[in-house]
């Protein structure tokens, strides 16, 4: 343990999940902290990815329900238009009150603030550029959290208007009339949502032979399933080559010869980490293709210097950056820290129906040949989505067959995102299905399906 009497001085670059869950945890520990951030404490996860898309997603969702309320017994709800400002307005309002939140709690614990931008030039010493000038800070242990940025291809040219990534979906002057998304991940999944919810034609180029492409097949039909069914133009197989405007009018063309137009292209083809202009060569940092190497502790190549969040190219989740920064903290203070098992990362996708799994999926299974268990309980018959009116979706569970324990599992319906945290609490603690089945659940409620899989 350090001396609480001469505590240990701590830098924090980058004030995002992983930076901030650093500096408030070692700061309670008793460290002396300072973070440098040069936009908001949150970082991008506030300002253009978590939270703005799931703000969004929410708005969106509320949107689609009063179209279709009339299933739900309700008669003409009336006309409902979209206004883009008031989205966008919202989505900074909910990124401002969090950023303000997170920021009063890490000076409540003494952190210091710094905003502006850190380079290392040294093992142990840094600049941080600030308006008022540079700022020298000499520290003992220091945490790299810089995050990520959209990636942006060659023979893409973002406008900003009419050709953009996820940074600029949120703050669109009006709601696009036709928009070709590119990439058929996560972030290309829920745009697709997002936008055909509120009212946007949309076309989905499909790299591969379905959306989510690591991902069970038969979750990804689900999915595709409720796209066709809202009227999105599904392309498979198109992989975009060249994005081209013409005033008004974006064209994508596609490497077998295809070209897709609309009155907007969004680019949602992965990410790149900012770990440029950090002076990590002077603090003897160690990288491959850019991304801070780490081990199972994330220290770097310099044990002194750590490294979190997607900086690291480590799943690149809020929840697991700002798990590693609270264990980072703790490793530095000489608190016992196991590393995280990754198997058992709570992962979700917000659109509609969600995604949400945990643990070994059926497809890994069948990649690694082991034996497993899986039981699958679609939630058409369940009461509470018969009451919702909502029963796209199913709950399946793997486990051993011979131990019985939970494995992991797979949420695909209303509200996965919040039911797969009984599979994560049994995946975790290595409980057995049994344990499930014992359990009493609420009725009418969608829990009652794990239950009945683990039955």
């Amino acid at each position: 343990m350090f001396n609480p009497e001469s505590p240990v001085r701590v830098l924090v670059v980058g004030g995002g999940p992983g930076g901030q869950a650093a500096a408030t945890t070692a700061a309670r520990f008793g460290a002396d902290v300072t973070l440098v951030e040069d936009q908001i404490v949150g970082g991008a996860a506030h300002l253009w990815d978590c939270i703005p898309s799931k703000a969004m997603v929410s708005s969106s969702i509320r949107m689609r329900s009063i179209r279709n309320a009339e299933d739900l017994g309700i008669s003409d709800p009336g006309a409902v238009e979209v206004d883009m400002g008031l989205l966008s307005a919202r989505a900074s309002r909910i990124a401002n009150t969090l950023a303000a939140s997170m920021t009063e709690m890490l000076d409540s614990q003494g952190v210091e603030i710094i905003r502006g931008r850190a380079r290392f030039v040294g093992p142990t010493k840094a600049i941080a550029a600030t308006e008022n000038g540079d700022v020298e800070i000499a520290f003992d242990r220091a945490v790299i959290a810089t995050g990520s940025r959209p990636r942006i291809p060659e023979w893409a040219k973002i406008d900003g208007e009419r050709v953009i990534t996820t940074r600029e979906a949120y703050h669109l002057p009006e709601l696009p009339g036709r928009m070709v998304i590119v990439g058929s991940g996560v972030t290309g999944v829920e745009m697709t949502h997002i936008f055909s919810s509120l009212g946007s034609d949309v076309a989905l180029l499909v790299s591969r032979h379905h959306v989510l492409p690591h991902r069970d097949a038969e979750v990804a039909t689900v999915l595709e399933e409720d796209f066709l069914g809202r009227g999105v133009e599904l392309l498979k197989g198109s992989r975009a080559s060249a994005i081209s405007r013409s005033g008004d009018t974006v064209s994508v063309s596609t490497e077998d010869g295809r070209v897709v137009t609309g009155t907007h292209a969004l680019l949602a083809v992965g990410s790149l980490p900012n770990s440029e202009n950090l002076g990590l060569d002077l603090a003897g940092v160690e990288q491959s293709e850019g991304y801070i190497t780490v081990d199972e502790y994330q220290r770097t190549s310099t044990p002194h210097i750590y490294a979190a969040g997607d900086v690291t190219g480590q799943m690149l989740l809020s929840s697991v950056a700002t798990m590693q920064g609270t264990k980072i903290a703790r490793h530095i203070l000489g608190h016992e820290v196991h590393p995280i098992d990754y198997r058992k990362v709570a992962q979700g996708i917000f659109t509609e129906p969600e995604i949400a799994s945990v643990g070994l999926e059926e497809v890994d299974a069948a990649a690694e040949g082991r034996k497993v268990r899986i039981t699958k309980v679609p939630l058409a018959p369940n009461a509470r989505a018969l009451i919702q009116g909502d029963t796209k979706g199913f709950i399946k569970l793997v486990s051993d067959p011979a131990t019985r324990i939970v494995l992991g599992g797979t949420v695909v319906g209303h509200h996965a995102s919040e039911l797969i945290a009984s599979i994560a609490v049994a995946t975790t603690a290595r409980l057995s299905v049994d344990i499930l089945v014992e359990t009493l659940m609420v009725h009418p409620s969608l829990t009652e399906s794990i239950a009945e899989a683990a039955e």
